[in-house]
């Protein structure tokens, strides 16, 4: 009798999700992508990659084990933020930028704010987000032409990405005659299927979309962040007088890759339902606002980033009632009994 009696301490309801699991999905989920980078880019964006995922991996352990703390780079986390570093920098950036990028995203962001689950910014996004700060020519300019395509999608201009020619079309040759090739069926064509020029693992519409679904379907990523993202941005670009159609807007950059797989980030982003919905809709508005009116023809990181530091506030504002207490006012503060 006493073998059928256990007693232990709460919870006594376990899910067969873990950490492991929902990183091992996150990966196959951005696989297509991947391969179809190193296809387009070659080896320099295959190279790019392996020494993220490197870097993160090693600077992650090594921080840890210098801190005093348990080596967890098994659980897959410094792999994710190695490889969506590297998916956000151009094809042709130097070798050692990704391992600079990795080393502020793992050490400063992560390890020093407690490791996993602790970080309050995205650690890839924050990593990006310096190597910017700290050397824009490099991120700004060393794009390459995907195989089989050009930087721009264009047949008659090459020297630049799709967004940077919506941005500064008058750099490029006639403004009206680009406005009219960005949003034709052939170039729409070619932002869903990856045939344009762009960071290391934005180009393919079609294949981060095969991803990001998946996420959702598996329950690994929230339908409301994702919706809220892209619908709120949809709204926007409906709304403001931009040159791009919805489609271009949508395809172009990073907004599938920062949609599914950053904005949904489980530790940066809220945990209610409502904050969650109010996050997504936040980046999708400061995303619009930027492409529109900033001085960089891109907002996917910044406005996931800006909405990162508001989700403490927005958790505070969006707190569920606890049930089975009872609520009194006590000098004009609400207290739970």
């Amino acid at each position: 009798m006493k073998e059928l009696l256990v007693v232990s301490a709460s919870p006594h309801i376990h899910s067969r999700a873990s950490t492991n699991r929902a990183m091992s999905t996150v990966i196959i989920a951005l696989a297509p992508a991947f391969f179809y980078s190193i296809f387009i880019f070659g080896w320099h964006a295959l190279l790019l990659c392996v020494l993220s995922v490197v870097a993160s991996v090693g600077i992650e352990a090594l921080a840890q084990r210098l801190l005093g703390r348990k080596v967890t780079i098994t659980d897959g986390s410094a792999f994710i933020t190695g490889i969506l570093l590297a998916f956000s920098l151009p094809p042709g950036v130097p070798f050692w930028i990704p391992i600079a990028g990795s080393i502020f995203a793992i050490v400063v962001v992560k390890q020093l704010f407690g490791g996993l689950g602790h970080n309050f910014i995205n650690p890839a996004l924050a990593g990006r987000a310096f190597l910017m700060a700290s050397w824009p020519s490099l991120l700004m300019t060393r794009w390459l032409a995907p195989f089989g395509g050009t930087l721009s999608g264009m047949d008659s201009i090459t020297g630049a990405t799709p967004l940077s020619l919506l941005k500064n079309p008058a750099n490029y040759g006639n403004p009206d005659f680009i406005f009219t090739q960005l949003n034709t069926s052939s170039m729409i064509k070619n932002l869903f299927i990856g045939k344009i020029g762009g960071s290391i693992g934005e180009t393919s519409a079609l294949l981060l979309l095969i991803g990001g679904l998946f996420l959702m379907v598996t329950g690994i990523v929230d339908f409301r962040i994702v919706t809220s993202f892209l619908g709120s941005f949809a709204l926007f670009v409906l709304v403001l007088p931009t040159k791009g159609n919805i489609l271009f807007h949508f395809f172009s950059g990073g907004l599938l890759l920062g949609a599914f797989f950053m904005a949904t980030d489980w530790v940066t982003t809220p945990v209610t339902k409502k904050g969650r919905w109010i996050f997504g809709t936040g980046c999708g508005i400061i995303t619009a606002i930027i492409r529109q009116w900033g001085s960089y023809p891109e907002g996917v990181s910044s406005a996931i980033l800006l909405m990162n530091i508001l989700t403490p506030l927005i958790d505070q504002l969006t707190r569920e009632r606890v049930f089975g207490a009872v609520s009194t006012k006590l000098q004009g503060k609400e207290v739970i009994k």
